[in-house]
């Protein structure tokens, strides 16, 4: 049984504050081979946070996609940092670590691939260190329609539907990212049938990671990298 892909979901969210440049920096000395992180977009730049709304996560008010680039600046997302440009992601990273972008809303894509073709022209990157997903399948698809070399996948909350394989083939998806509670071997099995990876979300406990590894889901999204640093492949 080999050794499970680990993302760092958020980074490593579960020991500094998530999708922050202190997490990401955590996620890498913790041995995570993936970096997990969301963007939006606002005004001209792709600012890296999970939610819609900053109250969760930060000391502002309000909504991210309303807000100015000088106030999102602004606010504390934890511990002193600020909320990060996705170049600083990248910058942050350098060759330690590979990047799975979630698109967190729409007309998103377009910027993102720009993004990506600028690292990877000038900055050393290459396509196969970069996972593009999404819930909004449009997003992923435009992604792979405006650069066929950029490894994508949908992002499927709760229960798959019945056509979930169809979905992804016709995306042109490398990857199935899927929900820990909705997980299961046979759902696994046709996705490897189809020479699809499964990752699943979120996975932060050590029985669960086994469970994970004995049903040959591929890697997880963890908020603890060291759950997975320390396995040892059968």
């Amino acid at each position: 049984m080999k050794k499970m892909t680990c993302f760092a979901h958020r980074g490593a969210s579960g020991h500094e504050p998530e999708n922050t440049l202190l997490a990401i920096q955590k996620a890498i000395e913790l041995g995570a081979e993936w970096i997990e992180i969301d963007v939006f977009p606002v005004e001209n730049e792709l600012v890296v946070i999970h939610d819609d709304l900053l109250d969760r996560t930060t000391n502002g008010k309000g909504s991210v996609l309303q807000s100015s680039l000088k106030y999102l600046r602004s606010l504390d997302a934890g511990k002193g940092e600020q909320i990060p440009y996705l170049n600083e992601v990248f910058d942050a990273i350098g060759s330690r670590a590979k990047l799975n972008i979630e698109l967190k809303w729409i007309d998103t894509a377009e910027r993102v691939v720009r993004m990506i073709k600028r690292y990877i022209d000038h900055h050393g990157w290459t396509y196969d260190r970069i996972l593009v997903s999404s819930l909004f399948f449009d997003e992923v698809k435009k992604a792979k329609l405006l650069q066929p070399k950029i490894l994508t996948a949908p992002v499927f909350l709760g229960p798959p539907p019945s056509d979930f394989i169809q979905t992804a083939k016709d995306l042109d998806a490398y990857s199935l990212t899927m929900d820990v509670d909705y997980i299961n071997s046979a759902i696994v099995e046709q996705a490897h049938q189809m020479g699809l990876k499964v990752f699943v979300f979120t996975v932060n406990t050590a029985e669960d990671i086994e469970k994970m590894k004995n049903i040959g889901t591929d890697g997880v999204f963890t908020n603890y990298p060291e759950l997975l640093s320390m396995q040892i492949p059968s």
